[in-house]
């Protein structure tokens, strides 16, 4: 059995990722002094702003953002996600969309790179094209067990929509499904929280929800409501729309429970479909 208290930040990101990394210290060192044990950090943590001025600072980004994870899980010894950071392709024209978990030494556990990108024309008169300076991912994401606490799988915010990506996950063995995100105001209000509950419900695994928040530049804005939900479905925490953060207990005998008294996992017929 494995008790621990797992902290979803929620972070209103800009184009200073000075700025940003002083402020996702601040909240990360918040959550550490009440308990967290695993920290996430949403997508885009470190820079959210204009498609060109993130490629251009994507090859210093990149380098920025993984001595960051590593610095700051040293310091304040916490298994800490970057739930998506630019790296360059090497084209000039676009980068990846990396998420790293790190653990409390330092060490790299895992690596994801993104590979749903959102292009969408919304109703609010938004148009996403991720895909116009993005290359997706050429693998699927990893789990892997965090030394002490549980095996958690990886994934980037659009990704939540896919759910056959959550089944892989869960059939290599999460207890545990990280889920950063910026989502769209204009889609979270409908979505965000039915999506996160369903992936919870149907994989019978918490989902742990980081989140941007609020107005980053022109009309970009977050939806917010980072979370924390048990394998039941259950909010077990709601960082509102401020800058914060959603902490709460995992139980990975919980998880064991919940599958045994609603086994569906095992009664999937795959060779079916």
């Amino acid at each position: 059995m494995t008790d621990f208290l797992v902290a979803a930040l929620q972070l209103t990101s800009t184009s200073d990722p000075e700025v940003n990394f002083a402020v996702a210290e601040e909240q990360i060192e918040l959550s550490v002094r009440r308990g967290a044990e695993l920290i996430g950090l949403p997508e885009n943590f470190a820079f959210m702003g204009d498609d060109q001025r993130r490629l251009d600072l994507s090859g210093e980004l990149a380098q920025k953002c993984s001595s960051f994870l590593v610095t700051m899980a040293r310091r304040y010894q916490v298994a800490l996600l970057g739930g998506g950071f630019p790296v360059p392709t090497g084209d000039g024209l676009r980068t990846l969309n990396r998420a790293e978990l790190v653990g409390r030494d330092g060490q790299l556990l895992a690596r994801y790179d993104k590979i749903h990108l959102f292009d969408v024309d919304l109703p609010d008169g938004n148009t996403y094209r991720e895909s116009s300076t993005i290359t997706p991912g050429d693998e699927l994401p990893p789990v892997v067990e965090v030394p002490g606490l549980c095996k958690v799988g990886l994934s980037i915010c659009y990704d939540v929509r896919f759910p056959e990506l959550y089944r892989h996950l869960v059939s290599r063995g999460a207890e545990l499904l990280l889920i950063p995100a910026a989502f769209t105001a204009f889609t979270g209000k409908d979505h965000w929280q039915v999506l996160l509950q369903a992936r919870s419900i149907e994989n019978t695994s918490y989902v742990v929800a980081p989140a941007q928040t609020g107005l980053h530049y022109g009309r970009r804005q977050s939806h917010g409501h980072a979370m924390v939900i048990d394998p039941w479905g259950i909010v077990l925490a709601d960082a509102g729309v401020v800058q914060g953060a959603a902490i709460a207990p995992v139980d990975t005998s919980h998880v064991s429970r919940i599958r045994e008294q609603m086994p569906s996992l095992r009664h999937r017929q795959p060779d079916l479909f």
